[in-house]
């Protein structure tokens, strides 16, 4: 009779912690789609005052600036007489 009721203790237990498992589990990745909804990336050269450029992987959240990761081997390196012929001063919009 012991044995009995421990089994169904340990099944019922197993179970609630699967139960629990999945709505934890949906509830954050849901979660996770609802934040989706303002995040974009994109690339762009970014340049320094010695007009060397880089591309970088730029992450936003609305016009919040997530993360500016280099992208490696996207470099150059323009003359002195150069001037970016870009007017944009914001990196996300």
């Amino acid at each position: 009779m012991k044995k009995k009721i421990i089994s169904i203790i340990l099944i019922l237990l197993i179970a609630a912690v699967l139960i629990a498992g999945f709505f934890i589990r949906k509830s954050l990745t849901g979660n996770a789609i609802d934040n989706q909804e303002n995040y974009y990336t994109y690339t762009k050269a970014l340049c320094n005052d010695s007009n060397y450029c880089q591309d970088n992987k730029i992450e936003c959240n609305g016009k919040d600036v997530i993360k500016i990761t280099p992208l490696t081997g996207a470099v150059i390196q323009h003359s002195e007489d150069w001037q970016d012929p870009r007017n944009e001063t914001e990196l996300c919009l």
